[in-house]
């Protein structure tokens, strides 16, 4: 496999990401890039891990728990859940990944929080919003979010670390919402540190309105093969 192009790609990414954190005023360290790795071969993650990149994001728990067995060996390895979440797959969730995205329903962060071993640190989480009030899409409203976030945040093996959304195509205000509903959780108690928004084509106006986790798959893998 020829890595030239990968290694391209994740140079001209990392710096859109360093440009955008610059034009906001913020802090590099406080942006992150997340590999979206879903339907990528092993050798592709392996050689971005090769390039410095530690963090990886998978919709499919059978896909993603393939890939961890494979790259067992890639010790700083960190995994990321970021799809829709089933009831029958949380107990694989709870015991692979370090980071949930895709939290919506207070059911599914009981079973993680039963399911996670004393063994392993918290599992840290995120709140699924649907901020364009979607009906195709997860999520839980703006309305629910002060009752879901005081449920999660008791929970004994969980850390409620903020907020993700995907925001429908065109919704420009989109992320200035989530922040804003974001920081109207932290004003009532909440310690959250966290906003996961922002895709290959609007990570520019995601990062302008806080993200700290940007979630990249097509700018950095290139385009998905039919």
């Amino acid at each position: 496999m020829n890595d030239t192009p990968l290694a391209e790609r994740q140079a001209r990414l990392q710096q859109r990401i360093l440009a955008a954190v610059h034009a906001a005023g913020r802090r590099p360290e406080d942006v992150h890039l997340l590999a979206v790795s879903k339907h990528q071969p092993v050798d592709s993650l392996r050689a971005l891990y090769t390039l410095g990149q530690r963090h990886f994001g998978e919709n499919y728990v059978q896909e993603a728990l393939a890939k961890q067995q494979e790259l067992s060996d890639l010790s700083e390895l960190v995994w990321h859940f970021i799809g829709p979440l089933q009831r029958n797959k949380t107990a694989w969730v709870a015991e692979h990944f370090s980071w949930v995205h895709s939290l919506d329903r207070l059911i599914l962060a009981q079973r993680l929080s039963d399911q996670r071993g004393e063994d392993l640190p918290p599992l840290q989480v995120c709140l699924q919003v649907n901020i364009s009030a979607e009906a195709s899409k997860s999520g839980c409203s703006v309305a629910a979010l002060p009752e879901l976030a005081a449920a999660v945040a008791a929970l004994p093996r969980l850390q409620l670390r903020g907020l993700m959304a995907l925001p429908a195509p065109g919704d420009d205000d989109a992320f200035r919402r989530l922040a804003a509903a974001q920081a109207e959780l932290v004003h009532c108690g909440h310690a959250l540190d966290t906003l996961s928004m922002g895709m290959s084509d609007d990570l520019e106006a995601a990062i302008a309105a806080g993200a700290n986790w940007v979630r990249i798959g097509s700018a950095l893998f290139g385009p998905r093969k039919a």
